[in-house]
């Protein structure tokens, strides 16, 4: 089983899926040894059992609870990915060495082409089918409600956490559009915190986010921009910038906590206390001081690092006048599309929408 995983895992070697993938293909074979099931001998009925007990709404007898608390049910991100690392294993498994051809053929299934699957290819007109994953949730709108941090939040925030380097993190969340990986995988040799820096990429002050393998912290970025260290100067990667509220709260973080308990990894964020003070800090760490800070506060719900890149982006799509691109370029945004069909909004007080308001209400201008 271990050779299996090793080789399907293998194709996606230096990427980030391999992690992705390895968190729930071991908690599927787990699984298939509880119900005493092989690669040869599971079927599709198998592998859709499995999706409804982990949480996919399937017409079907899960058999034994599998996620019992304080596990939860995967929700329906976690769910497209557990569908897609499923087809992906089984089809590499199936045909490298040629049996169960069976769950082979149920699982190599094809659809018609949308139009955004058109817009998408090269050489969309011509396209009859595209592949299909039968084990994947039925999805609803495309149409994705982000959840934005509540009214106030980084005030609150900020007057409730205990260190500096704590009042860093938000401030850089809310101000940079930062994923948590990207932050907690900074080293100092990243930042670019004035006018003209060295690498000669952006005139002002900013921060070079740099995709790591082996941070002891095992924070990553999510993007994979090449990046080089050339005479001790960083160029490439993703470029975000720096604000003056970023660099002020740095320097506090610099000359107080991080001069006195710093060690020689040259990470940014450091743990403050314990036995391993010092050291890099985790980006499970990070969320659970936002977490803490949020019941502090007062403030609704969770607070959660990818709540500030959210609110960041429609903030900044706001300001732009609804322009995608300035949102996609200020948060590194995969595509303006994205931007535009999560985060685009119509103005309710803009003189267009007033006048199509007043037509469509049929009273006069």
């Amino acid at each position: 089983m271990e050779e299996e995983s090793d080789g399907f895992l293998q194709l996606y070697e230096g990427k980030g899926t391999q992690k992705t993938y390895a968190y729930h293909l071991v908690d599927h074979l787990r699984w298939r040894i509880r119900e005493g099931l092989t690669t040869e001998t599971v079927t599709i009925l198998d592998l859709h059992r499995y999706m409804g007990a982990v949480g996919a709404r399937v017409p079907l007898l899960h058999g034994e609870p599998w996620r019992v608390p304080p596990k939860r049910p995967y929700g329906e991100s976690a769910l497209q990915v557990t569908a897609a690392c499923l087809k992906g294993f089984y089809v590499h498994q199936c045909a490298l060495r040629r049996l169960n051809g069976e769950l082979r053929e149920e699982l190599d299934v094809r659809r018609l082409p949308t139009q955004a699957d058109r817009d998408r290819s090269l050489l969309g007109h011509v396209k009859a089918s595209m592949p299909a994953n039968p084990l994947a949730p039925r999805g609803g709108t495309r149409r994705r409600h982000p959840k934005m941090l509540p009214d106030g939040a980084r005030p609150e925030l900020q007057q409730v956490v205990n260190t500096a380097r704590d009042a860093m993190v938000v401030t850089w969340l809310a101000d940079s559009s930062m994923r948590i990986g990207a932050l907690c995988g900074l080293h100092l040799a990243d930042l670019h915190l004035r006018e003209g820096a060295a690498c000669g990429e952006c005139v002002s002050p900013h921060v070079h986010v740099c995709h790591r393998w082996g941070n002891p912290n095992r924070a990553a970025a999510k993007g994979k921009s090449d990046w080089q260290l050339t005479d001790g100067v960083i160029t490439g990667g993703e470029i975000f910038r720096a604000s003056p509220a970023m660099i002020s709260s740095y320097f506090a973080y610099m000359t107080t906590e991080y001069a006195t308990y710093a060690g020689g990894h040259g990470m940014l964020l450091i743990q403050l206390a314990g036995p391993q003070h010092g050291e890099p800090w985790t980006t499970d760490a990070a969320r659970g001081m936002l977490r803490r800070a949020g019941r502090r506060a007062g403030l609704p719900g969770t607070i959660k690092p990818h709540s500030f890149r959210h609110t960041a982006t429609a903030k900044v799509l706001d300001a732009s006048g609804n322009d995608p691109m300035v949102a996609k370029v200020v948060g590194n945004w995969a595509s303006t599309r994205m931007v535009d069909e999560v985060y685009g909004h119509p103005d309710m007080h803009s003189p267009k929408f007033q006048a199509a308001l007043t037509a469509v209400w049929g009273e006069q201008a």
